[in-house]
């Protein structure tokens, strides 16, 4: 265990006994952008040997009835209605000169809804933009932090565009001019030999004018199956994964010529297949099933409220890559193994934004991650988690972070799927959460800036007047075993039993004032008393209620193993530790990961400091033409990007990476609902 100065991860099932364990993309919904202000009740830290008074209050989301107010600011609203239709994203507008307004879109609404190409930069204070136009001679707009986004003006960027801009109450109305898609037109590319031998696919869709495109990827297509054509044979299964749906859609009306040209045949009727009366007469040879035809990659070219929808079916291992030029107005949709594009922007002081491959031997990783100063002035780090009334409940990364108002955040630790609870450990403003599970690894930090990583147990002890010591095995914990577990109001208001024949006393003002019958899992729910906390007695634990009878004095002594721990106000456990002192450190067994869990390729979410004290959160996805990495790749990978302490964050559909207001590294209707996460908050100065 090693004390750290700076470090975070995301989203796999961790095959502990009451997770769920599909490994599967999950569709989540994004609500729209909320500007609702939640603050959270703290208070002083606490012993690390004696719990605190339950007088104390727990910290909790409280909503206010708006954000803090933006100072200059004329007006400002969380939706945007482009061309008719109304989508989430953040914008204000400023007073300029000669009584004039300008107008400012929060960067993700930028590029995610008009399809805008951001380019490097390391000056937080500008941001150059690539948008049918010269990479060259980009377009370079001033930006501007204001509460938990970075604003671009786009005035002048409109006003060339030929965009009409009002306002309506919370609302930007934007509408472009009418836009013509011409020719839609497909193309071989020849295959990088240094990068894959998967072959390479180019469309080219012309336009008569500029206009706001966006892409976005769907769930995966499942395979007609084609019979054998000897009827006695059963169909072989595909060993192949199946293509997945991507959706390019552009606000222009494309020609009926080129709809026709791409609307899908009706299927072929099957053969009619006879039965083989030879067949035992004769001595019996193998048929060779009939290879599947390759799916079409334009599935289909609509025209829906007049927008051009184009629909791909994208072979395993290929990803789209759009990008658009002038002269002619084109986008250029490049279907490859490795569709990143490399990234370095300093998006504000202190973070920085970067994305590119990184090289394992062969194989070559997607990384998309932060870069974060937490000593310079106005950055601070809080564990977020989904529900502003307890610990159940989960909600999509992105909604979790608009609602605490973070500026930039990554998903935390491990959950169960079913009933939504957490499965370790989390800890803010030195109150306890959620208790950690199993020794597995965390990360601890300060607001100063210091990090600590190492695999953590909390031990509590529940002590009698009369120096009677029980164990206490879990706190606020959805991984249920035999034992005493303990639940504090951060639970929520009330807790409803997690198994069968539970005895559950009644903890008010350090004294036992009830003991009741649980009766069966998910009866009765029983509340938990503000100034107190409930045990429930599992399985052979139950036989301890004699000894706690009704009136009986109680306190709890609490300590973290190891004791570093209890030295730092914020803890997220996930796991399993990855590196130590620079040396990887990983043991999945030893943290009681499955063995399917540790084998597994995956996409990886996870945290580290580095040699400068910079902290960074990272999300690596599938490698170049295959799956995601193991965790013992993800370990190396960790260790090649200079990670001096790093720790494997919940993966798979749960990482996602959040910048104001966009996810980095993955269309948000991929990303899983999670519990909780690390969020990045920048304080105004004072």
């Amino acid at each position: 265990m090693v004390k750290m100065p700076n470090c975070c991860q995301s989203g796999i099932s961790d095959g502990s006994t009451n997770t769920k364990g599909e490994r599967k993309f999950f569709r989540a919904t994004v609500s729209p952008t909320l500007l609702t202000a939640l603050c959270l009740i703290t208070t002083c830290a606490t012993n690390a040997q004696e719990s605190p008074k339950t007088t104390k209050s727990i910290p909790r989301l409280i909503s206010q009835s708006s954000a803090p107010p933006l100072t200059g600011v004329a007006s400002s609203g969380n939706q945007i209605s482009l061309n008719g239709r109304t989508l989430p994203g953040t914008w204000l507008q400023r007073p300029g000169k000669a009584g004039q307004v300008t107008t400012h879109l929060s960067d993700g609404a930028f590029r995610q809804l008009i399809g805008v190409n951001f380019l490097n930069s390391s000056n937080s204070a500008i941001q150059p933009i690539q948008w049918f136009s010269s990479v060259t001679k980009p377009l370079v707009l001033a930006t501007r932090l204001l509460g938990a986004y970075r604003y671009l003006d786009i005035t002048n960027f409109a006003q060339t565009a030929g965009w009409q801009i009002q306002t309506n109450g919370n609302t930007l109305v934007i509408a472009t001019p009418k836009a013509q898609v011409t020719n839609i037109v497909q193309s071989q590319q020849p295959p990088d030999a240094s990068v894959t031998p998967l072959q390479q696919t180019r469309i080219l869709v012309d336009l008569d004018r500029p206009t706001p495109w966006q892409v976005t990827q769907g769930s995966a297509i499942a395979k007609p199956q084609t019979p054998s054509s000897d009827p006695d044979t059963p169909t072989p299964k595909s060993t192949v994964p199946p293509n997945r749906q991507w959706t390019i859609t552009l606000d222009g009306i494309a020609d009926p010529v080129l709809i026709e040209r791409h609307t899908p045949q009706p299927p072929a009727a099957p053969p009619t297949l006879l039965p083989n009366l030879l067949k035992q007469l004769s001595p019996a040879t193998p048929t060779e099933p009939i290879p599947p035809a390759p799916e079409p990659l334009i599935q289909k070219v609509e025209v829906v409220k007049n927008q051009t929808i184009i629909s791909l079916s994208v072979p395993f291992g290929l990803s789209p890559q759009v990008s658009t030029v002038d002269n002619p107005n084109r986008l250029i949709i490049n279907i490859r193994p490795d569709p990143l594009e490399e990234r370095d922007i300093t998006w504000a002081p202190g973070l920085r934004w970067r994305q590119h491959y990184v090289k394992l031997g062969t194989e070559r990783f997607p990384v998309v991650w932060l870069e974060v100063n937490p000593r310079k002035f106005g950055l601070t780090l809080k564990p977020m988690w989904a529900s502003p009334d307890g610990l159940a409940g989960t909600a999509p990364l992105i909604q979790t972070a608009q609602r605490y108002l973070a500026v930039a955040g990554i998903n935390g630790g491990y959950f169960n799927r079913n009933n939504r609870l957490p499965l370790g450990a989390i800890r803010r403003d030195s109150h306890w959460l959620s208790g950690p599970i199993l020794n597995r690894g965390a990360i601890a930090w300060n607001d100063s800036g210091q990090f600590y990583f190492g695999r953590l147990t909390l031990e509590e002890t529940l002590i009698t007047a009369n120096e009677q010591r029980l164990p206490i095995l879990f706190l606020n914990s959805g991984y249920v075993q035999s034992g005493i577990a303990r639940y504090t109001p951060a639970w929520g208001a009330t807790y409803t039993p997690l198994t069968d024949n539970e005895i559950i006393l009644v903890v008010q003002k350090d004294q036992i004032i009830e003991q009741l019958l649980g009766g069966k899992v998910g009866g009765t729910a029983v509340p938990i008393p503000q100034d107190g906390y409930l045990l429930t007695l599992r399985a052979n634990a139950a036989s301890t209620a004699s000894q706690l009878p009704i009136g009986t004095a109680v306190r709890i002594s609490s300590a973290t193993a190891p004791s570093d721990f209890s030295r730092y106000p914020h803890i997220i456990g996930a796991g399993p530790l990855l590196i130590q002192n620079r040396q990887i450190v990983l043991d999945a067994k030893g943290e009681k990961f499955s063995n399917a869990f540790i084998a597994e390729k995956a996409i990886r979410s996870g945290i580290c400091t580095t040699a400068t004290g910079t902290l960074m959160i990272t999300a690596v996805h599938n490698r170049a033409g295959g799956y995601g990495p193991n965790l013992a790749e993800h370990a190396q990978l960790m260790q090649l990007m200079g990670c001096v302490d790093a720790l494997n964050l919940d993966g798979g559909s749960s990482t996602s990476l959040y910048l104001g207001g966009q996810l980095l590294d993955r269309s948000p209707s991929t990303a899983a609902r999670v519990h909780n996460g690390i969020g990045i908050f920048l304080q105004p100065r004072k």
